[in-house]
């Protein structure tokens, strides 16, 4: 085989899935691009490559392209800070929270959409399990999302709600479904395209979190266009590279604020004159994403 470029659509234990205009082939990555402590993933679903055959037949990974865009995040390791690259490449991310069982994380969420914000990832969010609560119930807890600019999908895989309008948001495009355990990801993705049958667990009831289902990472092709990816369910997400100065940006309702504190380096924690607290105290600024501004503020300060 000629040396030829690829797109990574599986990824597991240093093996990873290329689709080439060959097809598509397994392949691991050549030993020179391994050398020294790695600080992050070398591959990663999505990213492009260019593969050639070895001795005895063995596919290697040669060249990886440089990302255009990435939703990564701090994974925990023994040696250190780990640069974890949950998809490469992609056009968009939808982040899928539950009303119920799981209760939602907005923490959790907010770190997303900042991470997506970071690399300008157009973003949405879907909201799962509405049979459980109501409609009106769900977006009482998500609807400040929506005011803000983020694109909102209410749907349940039990009732089949909202599924056609997620399905039409994934053609021809490169997208990922993220968010924690036991919120329904693959549900969504096995109405959207039946034959994935992909397994599906249960919340556990006594803990009333989710279980990981998705054990690999993997991208599918979608019979419209486009690719979508199944991810591992998220325990924790831990941002990547922010700086606690540029938070403010990362946040859509106070980004556009900012430039009328009284103060150039606010922090919006207190200062006078301070036009962010004013639109919180006002209604204009939901408390809880105000909230989790100053948490993540004070995380990333030195």
């Amino acid at each position: 085989m000629a040396s030829i470029r690829g797109l990574v659509i599986r990824s597991q234990s240093g093996f990873y899935s290329v689709e080439t205009e060959e097809g598509v082939v397994e392949a691991r990555l050549r030993g020179r691009l391994k050398q020294g402590r790695a600080a992050g993933d070398i591959v990663a679903l999505g990213d492009w490559v260019w593969v050639e055959s070895a001795e005895g037949g063995e596919v290697m990974i040669e060249e990886v392209e440089p990302r255009e865009r990435a939703l990564v995040r701090i994974a925990p390791r023994p040696q250190g800070v780990y640069e974890q690259v949950i998809v490469a490449n992609l056009d968009q991310a939808f982040f899928v929270f539950a009303c119920s069982e799981p209760a939602p994380k907005f923490r959790m969420l907010d770190r997303l959409l900042v991470a997506a914000e970071q690399q300008e990832i157009p973003t949405g969010i879907v909201v799962t399990k509405i049979d459980l609560i109501g409609k009106r119930e769900a977006k009482k807890l998500f609807g400040h999302y929506e005011k803000v600019g983020y694109p909102l999908f209410y749907t349940s895989a039990e009732k089949k709600q909202g599924i056609r309008a997620l399905k039409e948001a994934l053609i021809d495009k490169i997208s990922v479904l993220a968010g924690p355990s036991g919120a329904g990801k693959s549900s969504l993705l096995n109405l959207i395209q039946p034959e994935l049958a992909l397994r599906v667990n249960e919340v556990q009831q006594s803990t009333g979190k989710g279980r990981h289902t998705t054990v690999e990472r993997k991208m599918f092709p979608l019979e419209e266009g486009g690719y979508v990816a199944d991810t591992p369910g998220l325990k924790a997400f831990a941002l990547m590279d922010i700086e606690a100065e540029e938070l403010d940006g990362y946040f859509r309702e106070i980004a556009p604020l900012v430039v009328d504190c009284q103060f150039r380096d606010c922090t919006h924690s207190g200062e006078p004159g301070c036009a962010v607290v004013a639109a919180v105290e006002a209604g204009e600024v939901h408390p809880e994403r105000f909230e989790s501004y100053l948490r993540l503020r004070a995380q990333h300060e030195d």
